[in-house]
């Protein structure tokens, strides 16, 4: 459910208003109902939200079905960054994890979380990707921004600009580009194109705009070429997310957070879905924040976290069929 203190209860109502009633059977939230109903009551048709003890369990007559974790204190200001707020969106996140672990679900869609109020709620990890990594014990990992049109993988994300240069290494850009190729065979692409953009403008001419292009990036293609990856690079930044759009790339490495993130932003805020590449279960997320200036007015879309459930579902069935087909990623 996200943060109980910001958008997040308001874009599950809003999403699965938007879903059929047979696709809202489908879906079980974690999360808090009192939360859920006072969104609800904001506006549009209303919705019959129950508690159940676990995502099988069906209620008749249900629309929306809560696992409830914690107590939301009556005290919670929306709009106001709140370390309870942010624990309670924490404990919402491991159960979901422990959920799909179990195989009790097919996969988590994660509402927007407040990293300030993680940190406020004694929460050690800084986001959800590194919370994720650690519950599920995965060995790798890579965050992925996808539209219908786009998709974007990044090899640092939340650090400085500056620190994002420092910690680029060849490694590292390898094991991206590999996670990357591993991810997009599991989803049925046979040979994915991969373009690794570069760092510094026009590819560094050369060396006169910045060596990464020739001492780390370039060597990471060539050893992922070696591995019998289909990847290219490293491609000037202001023009390889435009060829990967028309079709050349099915997939952009690129350096650091917003160099990545700008371009499916700019093509939808709202179509663009979070993935969390190498996990042991699929996870797909909202590409916004938790909207604390605009949290309890009823101006959140759930546009995008319906667009992230309907990619969860897509992952899980090409996963599925990639697996049944008897190919190894």
């Amino acid at each position: 459910m996200g943060d109980p203190a910001g958008i997040g209860p308001e874009i599950v109502i809003d999403a699965l208003r938007g879903c059929t009633s047979a696709e809202r059977r489908g879906v079980v939230v974690v999360g808090d109902v009192g939360s859920l109903r006072r969104a609800a009551e904001i506006g549009g048709p209303p919705l019959n939200i129950v508690p159940v003890s676990a995502p099988a369990e069906d209620v008749p007559g249900s629309d929306v079905r809560v696992i409830q974790v914690g107590s939301v204190p009556d005290d919670l200001e929306l709009g106001v960054i709140d370390g309870r707020a942010g624990a309670l969106s924490f404990g919402f996140v491991t159960t979901a994890v422990d959920l799909a672990l179990a195989g009790q679900v097919s996969a988590v869609v994660t509402a927007p979380i407040n990293k300030e109020a993680w940190s406020l709620g004694g929460v050690e990890f800084p986001d959800h990707t590194s919370a994720l990594v650690r519950l599920t014990g995965a060995r790798r990992h890579a965050m992925m921004l996808a539209t219908d049109e786009l998709r974007s993988v990044l090899v640092t994300v939340h650090l400085s600009v500056k620190a994002a240069i420092e910690s680029l290494t060849e490694q590292r850009i390898v094991r991206t580009i590999e996670i990357t190729h591993d991810e997009l065979r599991s989803q049925g692409i046979a040979t994915p194109r991969i373009a690794v953009a570069a760092l510094n403008p026009h590819g560094g001419e050369g060396g006169l705009f910045g060596d990464e292009e020739i001492v780390t990036i370039a060597p990471a293609v060539r050893t992922a070429q070696k591995a019998g990856i289909v990847v290219s690079g490293p491609h000037p930044a202001d023009t390889v997310f435009m060829r990967a759009r028309r079709g050349e790339f099915d997939a952009v490495v690129a350096m650091y957070h917003d160099q990545g993130l700008i371009p499916i932003k700019l093509l939808g805020i709202d179509d663009g879905v979070n993935v969390t590449l190498g996990l042991p279960i699929v996870r797909t997320s909202v590409d916004h924040g938790t909207a604390m200036d605009i949290a309890g007015q009823g101006l959140a879309s759930g546009r995008s976290l319906q667009y992230a459930m309907t990619s969860a579902q897509r992952l899980v069935e090409a996963k599925t069929n990639h697996s049944n087909s008897g190919e190894m990623p």
